[in-house]
């Protein structure tokens, strides 16, 4: 890594009112879309993404091996409804795309509602919503409503129809290189395998792709790699395809659940004291209320990324953690539940995250016996000068105490509960001067 680089570009605060509204719309855009782990709705999901940054689109065959797991056939609905005796649509998926069960195999024949009911599945404790079902890797079908929808349906017969397509094509998920000055990489990874539910999956894969856009303008340190990917099989296809590049991974993030009215909360790695987990840690504490978790081996992708075979140091950031919000998987999880405000502070989360990363070198100090007298190198001056940060002269004094070689500013940050921050900027400012140099 470069001797002496301060990357400020990603200490800069920028509108959150205007990026808040931007990253809204991106959500807007892709929530009608129809997506699952495979097929056409994650393709278009995809190509919109590459309007904000150049996503490159990777497809792996179905039947193909991918560890202890199989690429499934590709699947694609085209309509699904059932209609009542008078033939009007009582359950419709042009309405909604969480009526039909994700992965449901084509099935069109009549049958009482009796036979139905083992196909429907609702809600009994939050009536009026629709809850999300899949059926993955086990061919069945079924329908979704809400209980309301479910106790007006009267006896009788019913049409079903199922216009899908479930056969051999292609897994397909998205990739960014952001290519640094060191070759050593940070992976952030979004799933983008559901469908109309705004929180769950486009809250996290917008902030994504701002975080790429915000990113790919700026000199960096560390190179990036930006996966956007259907959940479980296609990081375990993506792990496949890609151990070569693994050795090279210092920093992750799984992006999740990010526009909820929730504080934010971050899952540490398996690890448990990997940079990304300090630093993650360090940037929420300074933010103010938060929750921090500890590993465990369920939720999203970090769980593949921190499977035993690979232990690579990636935490989650989420808002409310899955499964303990009650809108999650249901037709709840909608526009109205996700606030602008909420994704544009997770995104400078992440910005002020990945600022920890980029900017945690260790330095030495160059006049170690006593202290420098601050005001022979114009230090003083700034300190107590107009917009000054009041935490700089408090900066300076632990980093020059400190800046031994053994201590990384990630270090001296969690010791002396001073923003990272500013001790970065005092840096730089000793760095001018001569007080600090870069340790080998």
């Amino acid at each position: 890594m470069p001797a002496h680089v301060i990357n400020e570009t990603l200490l800069f605060d920028g509108d959150e009112e205007v990026l808040g509204r931007q990253l809204f719309d991106c959500v807007a855009d892709l929530y009608p879309i129809c997506r699952s782990i495979t097929g056409d709705g994650v393709r278009e999901t995809l190509a919109r993404l590459g309007r904000i940054v150049p996503v490159q689109i990777h497809e792996v065959p179905s039947g193909t091996a991918v560890f202890d797991w199989t690429i499934p056939d590709e699947w694609n609905v085209h309509d699904a409804c059932v209609k009542d005796a008078r033939g009007e649509r009582v359950i419709d998926f042009r309405s909604c795309n969480l009526h039909l069960v994700n992965y449901s195999v084509p099935f069109r024949g009549r049958m009482l509602l009796e036979e139905l009911r083992s196909h429907l599945f609702a809600l009994p404790d939050r009536p009026e919503w629709i809850p999300y079902r899949t059926s993955y890797y086990q061919k069945n079908w079924g329908f979704c409503l809400s209980q309301q929808q479910l106790d007006a349906l009267p006896p009788g017969e019913y049409e079903v129809c199922i216009d899908a397509s479930l056969k051999p094509g292609y897994l397909t998920y998205g990739e960014l290189y952001l290519p640094g000055d060191s070759p050593e990489e940070v992976l952030i990874s979004a799933h983008l395998c559901h469908p109309s539910l705004a929180n769950d999956n486009l809250s996290g894969l917008t902030v994504a792709a701002y975080l790429a856009r915000q990113l790919q303008s700026q000199p960096l340190n560390l190179s990036y790699r930006f996966l956007f990917i259907p959940a479980t099989i296609g990081a375990i296809a993506w792990l496949a395809r890609n151990e070569s590049v693994l050795p090279k991974i210092r920093h992750g993030l799984v992006l999740a659940s990010l526009g909820d009215p929730g504080p934010l909360t971050y899952k540490r790695s398996r690890r448990g004291d990997a940079t990304i987990d300090r630093a993650a840690a360090h940037v929420l504490q300074q933010l103010g209320v938060h929750e921090l978790f500890e590993f465990s081996p369920d939720g999203y992708d970090e769980r593949q990324f921190c499977s035993p075979g690979f232990d690579l140091p990636v935490g989650r950031l989420s808002r409310t953690p899955y499964g303990r919000y009650p809108e999650y998987h249901t037709s709840a999880d909608n526009l109205e539940f996700v606030r602008p405000a909420q994704l544009a502070s997770a995104l400078t989360a992440c910005l002020k995250i990945l600022s920890v990363i980029e900017n945690n070198h260790t330095y030495l100090n160059q006049k170690p016996k006593g202290e420098p007298h601050l005001s022979k190198y114009n230090l003083y001056q700034s300190v107590v000068g107009a917009g000054s940060s009041p935490n700089f002269h408090a900066a300076l004094r632990w980093l020059l105490n400190l800046s031994d070689g053994a201590h990384s500013l990630l270090d001296i940050a969690e010791r002396s509960g001073i923003d990272f921050r500013d001790l970065v900027a005092a840096a730089k400012a000793l760095l001018e001067c001569g007080l600090l140099q870069e340790s080998a």
